[in-house]
């Protein structure tokens, strides 16, 4: 099996896992925080419906230099718009994913920070970790913002509290 096959079928299952997530998010709380020094709900929200452009970086270019005053993430203006971003950016990955080669998906991807490499991985284990394990991560401190909150959580991997598993 080709890696991006691979790949493919586990980005599906989390890109639906992350929807039904995302679509529990209430708008009216999007300013709420669990602590001072936490992302507001709706940030966090916004950060992990942007976490699938990392795949399109990964897979259409060989290094990324972030910009170390880069503000953190703001909280978009509606649920709707929320999940219309977050459907456009996996859409984009997506498609960026698919066909890829084994040769492309084995090509080294850096990661700088003025100028300064702070890791080089093959494209595929950036897919991995630093794209989907980093979108699971924070998916998670997303469901617990949402039982914090007392909003039924779905289920992830399997039942949840509130839902069975699909």
């Amino acid at each position: 099996m080709p890696i991006a096959d691979a790949l493919l079928a586990e980005f599906d299952r989390e890109m639906t896992t992350t929807r039904r997530v995302l679509e529990r998010v209430p708008e009216e709380r999007f300013d709420w925080k669990p602590h001072a020094r936490s992302f507001s709900i709706g940030a966090l929200a916004a950060h992990v419906a942007s976490l699938p452009t990392w795949a399109v970086e990964t897979l259409t270019r060989s290094e990324i230099d972030l910009d170390p005053g880069r503000p953190p993430p703001a909280a978009l203006p509606s649920r709707r718009e929320l999940l219309a971003a977050f459907d456009t950016n996996a859409a984009a990955a997506r498609t960026a994913l698919a066909g890829r080669s084994d040769a492309e998906l084995t090509g080294m991807w850096s990661l700088k920070r003025g100028g300064r490499t702070l890791f080089s991985m093959p494209k595929a284990v950036v897919l991995r970790s630093f794209v989907f394990n980093h979108l699971i991560h924070h998916r998670g401190q997303l469901t617990v913002y949402l039982r914090l909150l007392d909003v039924p959580v779905p289920s992830v991997y399997g039942p949840s509290a509130d839902e069975p598993a699909l």
